[in-house]
């Protein structure tokens, strides 16, 4: 049976995991621009969804979806695509290729026009490759205990963090001269994504080989997580000079609403620590939030332009991701005045994102199958 996949750029890393999670079941991924029997697989997200449901409907051949989008709205891609894998894919893609192989119902974590049976079962990170003979970034965690409103990532990985070993992570990076990480906050290697466990992140980066980039995209971290110990270890062992971190709101009643788990104070503090060790931050914000006033959007300006002093920010304009709480949420237009600076912080190279076009925003960021 000859499985394809997909050329999508922002699914390269999922192509990596998902390349290698087959292959060590006897199937080989064959990258295509276009849908081949017998059997196409696609990874998607919110924006790039709608480029290609036309040509999945109409592919000669059987259609496989997963991704965000898809895990999220799994009963309305079902009705162009034939099979939908929800969530986690190093499992339940292999084990779907052999039901549709053997003319098999296909295992739980699958959904169709006929129904849906939910996974059961929790992929192990150690128990498959990050990336096998096409190179991706090293995954080393995976879930989140916090449950921010906008964001997907709890919902398709869970809330109980997941660590890949010490031993195997530099055993993959080893292959790599400069070294980059996939997880949702790199301060939380370890633990459980609430209480740090430095002493593992400083084990962990001893075991490393080659020049680490760690709290850069794609695996940035928290700003209550930015502390002088954690900066030590950044400062110490990595080559990164930039610090990725997200404050999303410079209000704390929206961050309270968002379920953030921290404060404007912290994101100060870490802008601060940032500066005073020499590191630049670079600082994620998101306006437009549905329940955001005025004064909100004018304080999140205000920290803004505090950040681009010492650094730089990234900003995204809202939009609402199926999935999450947020789902139905309406973006809320920006004030003039927020439009204005923001424009002129782009035209100084103080700021980069989009505030008006999401697919600036979804376009540098990778899904997981």
């Amino acid at each position: 049976m000859n499985v394809n996949w997909r050329a999508i750029p922002q699914a390269n890393n999922t192509l990596a995991a998902l390349f290698a999670a087959c292959e060590s079941h006897g199937y080989h991924l064959e990258v295509t621009d276009e849908p081949l029997p017998d059997v196409t697989v696609y990874s998607l997200n919110s924006i790039n969804e709608r480029l290609y449901r036309d040509e999945i409907a109409e592919a000669d051949c059987v259609t496989i979806a997963g991704g965000p989008h898809p895990s999220a709205c799994y009963r309305e891609v079902a009705e162009y695509a034939d099979y939908v894998v929800v969530g986690e894919g190093e499992y339940t893609l292999p084990a779907l290729l052999a039901a549709i192989e053997e003319g098999r119902d296909p295992p739980p974590g699958v959904a169709t026009a006929a129904g849906y049976t939910p996974a059961d079962h929790t992929v192990l990170l150690d128990g498959y490759p990050p990336f096998g003979q096409i190179k991706g970034f090293v995954e080393i965690s995976r879930g989140c205990p916090f449950s921010c409103g906008y964001c997907q990532t709890p919902r398709l990985f869970g809330r109980c963090m997941r660590h890949r070993a010490i031993d195997e992570i530099a055993r993959y990076a080893s292959r790599y001269r400069d070294i980059r990480f996939v997880t949702p906050n790199a301060f939380a290697y370890g633990s459980d994504g609430v209480h740090l466990r430095l002493d593992k992140i400083e084990r962990l980066l001893r075991s490393l080989d080659g020049r680490v980039y760690f709290g850069t995209f794609p695996g940035e971290v928290r700003p209550e997580c930015v502390t002088e110990r954690s900066i030590e270890l950044i400062t110490g062992y990595c080559a990164n000079t930039r610090l990725h971190f997200g404050a999303q709101s410079g209000s704390d009643a929206v961050l309270r609403r968002l379920h953030r788990g921290h404060t404007v104070e912290d994101v100060v503090r870490a802008v601060d620590l940032c500066r005073d060790h020499g590191l630049v931050p670079v600082v994620d914000f998101i306006l437009g939030l549905p329940f955001e006033s005025d004064d909100d959007q004018r304080a999140t300006l205000g920290l803004v332009k505090m950040v681009t002093r010492a650094g730089k920010a990234h900003i995204h304009y809202f939009m609402p991701l199926p999935g999450t709480p947020l789902q139905n949420g309406r973006p809320r237009r920006l004030l003039l005045e927020t439009e204005k600076t923001l424009g002129k912080l782009a035209l100084g190279g103080r700021i980069t994102g989009s505030w008006m076009d999401h697919e600036i925003r979804f376009f540098r960021h990778t899904s997981h199958l």
